[in-house]
């Protein structure tokens, strides 16, 4: 039997399509998975034909695998892809390769590269972005871990990847980094596509409600942003929802859908590891929240009887505040993808990592959710100056902030004077504006926890650190 270039674990709908793109480019691909029926049944359905080998035993696929031998696992992240490594490391030969393309928490990758690489062997830690379809067609591929390994995989990796440029021959692909710096990336990337969720819903919600639009006026809304500076995937995704009707009615199948959301929990990592490391990655915390709030439907619906609000309808001119929405959703985007990068940076200072911001920004302009027209902007801003430490420092973000400005803070202030929440724009909205402040009132906060624990604190005039006995010199009431 002739040997295969990679190996494939794991024949979830991901897996599958993976194993398909591979063989479409080229590859001769042998797959394994625990359920042995499911790798017939693959084998003798969409990948018949192909070239493509499923395998009912480990050590068969092991042994018919080009050296260094290269294997990929596609199932469930957690213990299970312990577990598999640990079965296959005794099979594999010095330098040969596992690779977890799975939704692997970075931390659990940091781990895995240096066991993997104390057993002889080398470890990629990628995140795949794009879906089913992206898997199928080309996804968006974040890889780190050994860097050894990368020139053995560079090849099938950028091959299968979504392609961008004029050309069309510029593969969302590229090396990231050492240890979890790939699955890191990931995980800003599946955060940040929080944040631009949670804002295009605020934005649906402030135009039906406020100002009473139908399903086909969101349309046509959501066309002509995705025309302009909005252009991306996930606003002709949502501009395709308001269109679809529910089966057999003549009714929209959005109106039907119940208002709780699901998560996977990656952004919620990216909000814990924020707080980690001590970075203001308020938007996409937010996002998460909102998730969390949604989830309480029975409770929600049950103070909705009880709690009051404002009338929620707008009287002032339409069409200026469709626009100011617009420019909400626009600025508040920009500030979501300026707090990933400042998450980025402190990562790559506290890891190590040597990570290229401007490569990064280009392997998300195709295959993934976020990928979007001024993905090209952050790409040039980097290039411009590589350590930039926030997006809305480079020219073209401040001249995009300043412009979008009034229109954000009208569509902000009229929502919550119309009593609709929007705490992504606001969440946005206060990090721009608490960024752009030489002095915030934490000198105050200081004073206060200095009165009460005796935490003490710095002073602007002086070197060194000040306590003060507040209780001996406040004025007595």
């Amino acid at each position: 039997m002739s040997q295969h270039d990679i190996g494939l674990i794991g024949l979830a709908v991901m897996g599958q399509n993976l194993v398909l793109n591979m063989a479409n480019n080229g590859y001769s691909v042998g797959v394994y998975n625990r359920t042995t029926s499911t790798t017939d049944e693959f084998t003798e359905g969409n990948a018949a034909g192909k070239s493509i080998t499923g395998y009912h035993d480990l050590k068969d696929l092991v042994a018919n695998l080009k050296s260094p031998r290269k294997v990929m696992l596609m199932v469930k992240a957690g213990p299970a892809v312990d577990a598999i490594i640990e079965t296959l490391t005794p099979m594999l030969d010095k330098e040969d390769i596992i690779i977890d393309g799975g939704n692997a928490e970075f931390n659990d990758s940091n781990r895995r590269t240096a066991e993997v690489e104390k057993s002889g062997l080398l470890f990629i830690g990628t995140g795949v972005s794009g879906g089913e379809e992206g898997a199928l067609k080309g996804p968006s591929i974040m890889p780190g871990g050994s860097k050894a390994a990368w020139p053995h995989v560079k090849e099938i990796f950028q091959k299968i990847s979504a392609k961008v440029g004029p050309n069309n021959d510029i593969p969302c692909c590229e090396w990231v980094g050492e240890a979890g710096a790939g699955h890191y990336v990931k995980m800003v990337h599946n955060g940040i596509e929080y944040g631009d969720m949670q804002l295009i819903c605020e934005a649906y919600f402030i135009l039906k409600h406020a100002l009473g639009l139908s399903n086909e006026e969101l349309y046509d809304v959501f066309s002509e942003w995705n025309e302009g500076v909005l252009d991306s995937y996930l606003i002709e995704i949502t501009r395709d929802i308001f269109s679809v009707k529910d089966a057999g009615s003549d009714e929209y199948l959005v109106d039907k859908i119940l208002d709780t959301a699901g998560q996977k929990g990656t952004g919620k990592w990216m909000s814990q590891h924020a707080l980690d490391l001590g970075v203001p990655t308020t938007l996409i915390t937010e996002a998460v929240y909102a998730r969390c709030l949604s989830a309480q439907k029975e409770a929600r619906v049950r103070a909705s009887e009880i709690l009051s609000g404002p009338e929620t309808k707008f009287s002032g001119d339409k069409a200026q505040f469709i626009d100011d929405v617009k420019q909400a959703l626009y600025a508040s985007k920009l500030c979501s993808y300026a707090q990933g990068y400042v998450q980025l940076n402190a990562a790559a200072e506290e890891f190590g990592w040597k990570l290229n911001n401007g490569d990064i920004a280009l392997l998300w302009r195709g295959g993934c959710i976020i990928r979007s027209t001024f993905l090209q902007d952050i790409k040039a801003a980097f290039d411009k100056n590589p350590q930039l430490e926030n997006l809305l420092l480079d020219d073209f973000f401040r001249d995009a902030i300043n412009q979008a400005q009034p229109g954000w803070r009208r569509a902000v202030s009229t929502a919550v004077e119309l009593g609709l929440p929007v705490p992504g724009f606001s969440a946005a909205l206060s990090y721009y504006d608490g960024y752009r402040q030489a002095r915030l009132p934490a000198n105050l906060l200081q004073a206060q926890r200095d009165y009460f624990g005796a935490h003490t604190y710095k002073r602007l005039d002086k070197e060194g650190t000040f306590h003060t006995d507040w209780i001996r010199e406040r004025k007595t009431p």
